[in-house]
C-alpha cells in the first residue's frame, strides 16, 4: 500500500513538472516574454528574462495555492476573467514599450575632435540598449509580468488538480514542481526566442528592427484581443 502511495505521489509530481513545461508555451506567455527579450542582445540575458518570469509566476501560484488549500477558497469565473483582461492590458503595454524603445534606441550624436589645429565634427549613433542592458538584467519587470500571469488563467489550470490531492504537503510540493517546470520551460523558450535578436543585432540592423517590431505587434495585438474578449465582449 505504501509503495502505491509513493508511486501515486511521484506520478502527480511528474505530471506537475510536465504541465509546467507545457504551460510555458502558451501564446500570452510567449508574447510577454518575446516583447521583453526583443530588447536584449545576449542570449544568456534572454534566458534570465524567462527564468525571472517563471519565478514571478510561481510566487503567485504558491500564494493562490495556499489560499485554496488552507482556506478552501476558489477564484470565481468573473474574477478570473478580469484577471485575464488585466493580462491583456499588460501585453498591450509591453508591446507599445517594445516598439517605443526601438524607435528611441538609435540616437544621433555630434562629436567634435581636434587634431592639432584642425577641429572637425562627425555624427554617429549609440545603441541605447547597449548602454543600459547590463544594468537591467535583474529587472523586476519580468518577475511582475510572471506574477500577473500566475494570478490569471494559469491558476485555473493548476488548481484543477490541487484540490484533488489529499495531502496538503504534496499539494504544495506539486505547486513548487509545477513552478520549476514553468521556469525551465520559459528559460528554454526565452533562449530560443533570443537567438534571432542576438544574431541580427550587429550585422543585420534592418532585419533586427523588423523582428523587434513584429515582437511588439504580436504582444500588442494579442493583448488587444484579450481585452476585447474579457472586458468588451463579455
Amino acid at each position: 500500500m505504501e509503495s502505491t502511495t509513493e508511486l501515486t505521489t511521484t506520478s502527480v509530481l511528474l505530471l506537475g513538472f510536465l504541465l509546467g513545461l507545457h504551460h510555458a508555451i502558451e501564446a500570452d506567455h510567449l508574447a510577454a516574454v518575446t516583447a521583453i527579450v526583443s530588447e536584449k542582445k545576449n542570449v544568456f540575458t534572454a534566458s534570465i528574462v524567462g527564468g525571472l518570469w517563471g519565478v514571478g509566476h510561481t510566487i503567485s501560484l504558491f500564494i493562490v495555492g495556499l489560499i485554496v488549500i488552507f482556506l478552501k477558497l476558489q477564484i470565481s469565473e468573473s474574477v478570473e476573467s478580469k484577471l485575464e483582461g488585466i493580462v491583456g492590458v499588460m501585453l498591450v503595454a509591453l508591446g507599445v514599450n517594445a516598439i517605443y524603445k526601438l524607435v528611441r534606441s538609435d540616437k544621433v550624436h555630434a562629436h567634435k575632435h581636434s587634431h592639432g589645429d584642425v577641429t572637425h565634427t562627425h555624427l554617429h549613433t549609440h545603441d541605447e540598449d547597449e548602454a543600459v542592458e547590463s544594468h537591467h538584467r535583474l529587472s523586476p519587470r519580468s518577475v511582475l509580468v510572471g506574477m500577473v500571469h500566475g494570478l490569471a488563467g494559469s491558476a485555473a489550470l493548476m488548481l484543477m488538480i490541487v484540490p484533488l490531492i489529499p495531502s496538503a504537503l504534496v499539494a504544495l510540493l506539486y505547486i513548487v514542481i509545477f513552478g520549476v517546470g514553468s521556469i525551465a520551460g520559459m528559460m528554454a523558450m526565452s533562449l530560443l526566442i533570443g537567438l534571432p535578436f542576438h544574431f541580427t543585432s550587429s550585422r543585420f540592423k534592418l532585419l533586427n528592427s523588423g523582428i523587434r517590431v513584429a515582437a511588439g505587434l504580436f504582444s500588442l495585438i494579442l493583448g488587444a484581443s484579450i481585452i476585447y474578449e474579457h472586458f468588451i465582449a463579455a
